[in-house]
This record gives structure tokens, sequence and C-alpha cells, in this order.
């Protein structure tokens, strides 16, 4: 696919995940879909498949949530096979503290599905805020 449509296909699920909808996000991962954090976070790693993903990350991650996660996306810049997003989360936690954080995610897309994604974040403010992901 062209950058134009990497880009077009993840405007779309970034519209969707700033209204609090994570599904058509989740729908772009294929199968085979790796999400590699970096840093020195509690949540560092890497999560290979889509099952995974779900299992290891997101419902940790959404446990800690009190309301609806947003993310809304400032920039897309897409070359070739690779999307970049810069982007910032917004949610309460179960703790009372504010999950406010900026991301910028280097995404690898084959075939119209994410197949790789590479998380830059503010680590501090993750492992203040949300409990660990193994814990």
């Amino acid at each position: 696919m062209s950058a134009h449509e990497n880009k077009r296909l993840l405007s779309e699920a970034f519209a969707h995940l700033a209204e609090g909808d994570g599904r058509p996000l989740v729908d772009l991962m294929s199968e085979d879909f790796t999400w590699i954090f970096k840093g020195s976070t509690n949540w560092r790693g890497r999560y290979a498949g889509k099952a995974t993903v779900r299992e290891k990350l997101l419902a940790p991650l959404f446990a800690n949530f009190a309301d609806t996660y947003t993310n809304t996306a400032q920039r897309i810049i897409a070359d070739d096979d690779i999307v970049v997003v810069e982007c910032e989360g917004r949610v309460a936690t179960k703790s009372g503290d504010r999950y406010d954080n900026k991301y910028c995610y280097v995404i690898r897309m084959a075939g119209g599905k994410m197949v790789e994604l590479t998380e830059y974040m503010d680590t501090a403010l993750a492992d203040r805020v949300l409990a660990p992901p193994h814990a």
C-alpha cells in the first residue's frame, strides 16, 4: 500500500480513538503484530502477536483506567511502509491520578495492517501512576 493509504488508515483509526473507540486501531493489527516499548519503564519490552498484545499489554493497561481512554493524534507522517504518529492520551486512573501522556508511535505497515509499533512516551509518568503490567 502507498504511504498515503497507510496514513489514511491510521488517521481514521486515531479519529475513533480520540472519541474513546479503540476497536478500529485493534482491527488494524495483523495477527503477528508486535508492540515494542522503549525505555526503562515497567512496561518496556516486546509484546509479540495480536493476542499477546491484547492479553499482556492492553488488558493490564486498561485495568488501571477509571474512565474512557482517549488518544488524539497531533501529527501523522508517512513514508512508504512507515507511519509516525505523535499523539496525546488522556484518562483518569482508578487510583485518582491522571494519566495524560504524550506519545510517539513508529508504525510499520504491510498489506493495510500494522505489523509493528514502537512506542516512545513519558516512562516516568507511566511508572508513577500505573500498576505494573505483570503485577
